[in-house]
């Protein structure tokens, strides 16, 4: 398989369990009866089936007879399930079980086996709660990378991270630095050296700053980024503030114009040659190749009716899809064609009149997202998932709907 088809496939994988695991956030018990099962991969299936049969005979002892019998269907829904297994999968697997509210009263029993997580699983955990455990998956499918972020002059610095698409803006300072003009009364050379002075007190100030937040974390760091203008960031670095072992892991030091919180966001689009494998960098380059064809007017889609017919003649180079679009497709038969419309998720279905005045009959509702990667995947079109963690991600989302697409060719659509 190719690098592009096995990043779709990634690509679409997360978005299904991410998915998945915003409908289990939603479910709740009216007890301590959701299971959730946690299968490292060298973990023995007969070893699950054991534990759930000894928590089934455990469960017996729950005084609340609802609760109790809530509990032993979920465990015997999850043992009839690890019967089609013989291992578990490459990356292990995870199990949820327990009879949910479904209103007025009423519970409907769910089980849901995900297999083959973006991670392994680490170790076997059993969760038995109100709700069902997902903190693992979640923190599976958080974006990779962890940078820390200084910027400084000499009258002010800030200091956080990237994770993975996302600038977090943790700590700032203000210095005491005084000016260039020395006050009447001073000695040039006294002057010169209470300046000295002062800038190097702040420098040691930021330095603490950065060792604070970021030491703890050096060994799952990927690396730091420095920011400034010079001389400023030249005798941050030059003069060994930070800690030995964060200055070991510098990856480069940039021009950077603006030292508060905004100047964060400015270090990481200077350093973008340093970050050029994180995710964050990807999407801007996505973002501002869609910008550059639009405003060129020929070689760029966006909304849903014009990107699916761009999808359907085969035109569409990369569909780009924001990370936070949760819509569904509506498709309806009207007589010789199919009309469409996007709602969003939680909203019902509308009536619909088609063009020729007559009414529209249902003909399917469907995920937004897999439609159109449905028909990116027969075309050959890759598919890109943009953040809204940056502003032209943003854009993507709020001024085009969450969908656009670079084209091969203009086709006027």
């Amino acid at each position: 398989m190719s690098t592009d088809a096995e990043e779709v496939s990634d690509d679409r994988r997360k978005y299904e369990f991410r998915k998945v695991i915003e409908d289990l956030k939603e479910y709740e018990g009216s007890g301590t009866q959701l299971v959730s099962i946690y299968v490292p991969p060298d973990r023995q299936i007969s070893d699950v089936v054991a534990h759930v049969t000894q928590e089934h005979s455990e469960a017996s002892n729950i005084k609340s007879k609802q609760t109790r019998t809530a509990v032993q269907d979920a465990l015997t829904s999850i043992k009839d399930r690890l019967r089609y297994y013989k291992n578990p999968p490459d990356n292990g697997m995870v199990l949820f079980s327990g009879a949910i509210d479904s209103g007025g009263g009423q519970t409907e029993m769910v089980t849901k086996a995900l297999e083959n997580p973006p991670d392994p699983v680490e170790s076997f955990r059993y969760h038995c709660d109100s709700a069902f455990l997902t903190e693992p998956l979640e923190h599976m499918l958080a974006d990779k990378g962890l940078f820390g972020l200084v910027v400084l002059d000499r009258r002010e610095a800030n200091v956080g991270w990237l994770k993975g698409k996302r600038v977090e803006p943790v700590k700032s300072a203000s210095s005491l630095v005084p000016g260039k003009q020395r006050k009447g009364g001073q000695s040039a050379q006294r002057f010169a050296r209470l300046r000295l002075e002062a800038i190097d007190n702040f420098y040691q100030e930021v330095a603490e700053m950065a060792d604070d937040l970021f030491v703890p974390k050096r060994h799952e760091m990927d690396g730091v980024l420095v920011g400034g203008p010079s001389p400023t960031k030249d005798e941050f670095l030059d003069g060994d503030y930070l800690h030995h072992e964060l200055q070991d892991i510098v990856l480069g030091k940039f021009d950077v114009s603006y030292t508060d919180e905004s100047g964060l966001y400015d270090l990481v689009d200077a350093g973008q040659d340093a970050l050029a494998d994180q995710e964050v960098v990807k999407d801007k380059k996505q973002m501002e190749e869609f910008f550059e064809k639009l405003h060129r007017g020929d070689q760029a889609t966006y909304g849903f009716e014009p990107t699916r017919q761009n999808l359907q003649m085969g035109s569409v180079d990369r569909l780009l899809l924001s990370e936070d679009l949760r819509s569904d497709v509506i498709v309806y038969d009207c007589g010789d064609v199919e009309e469409f419309e996007l709602v969003d998720r939680r909203h019902d279905t509308p009536d619909h009149t088609c063009d020729d005045g007559s009414e529209a009959e249902v003909k399917e509702r469907t995920d937004a997202i897999e439609y159109l990667m449905e028909l990116a995947e027969q075309r050959g079109t890759e598919t890109k998932f943009i953040s809204t963690d940056f502003e032209k991600g943003e854009q993507l989302y709020d001024a085009f709907g969450g969908i656009a697409g670079i084209l091969r060719y203009s086709t006027g659509v």
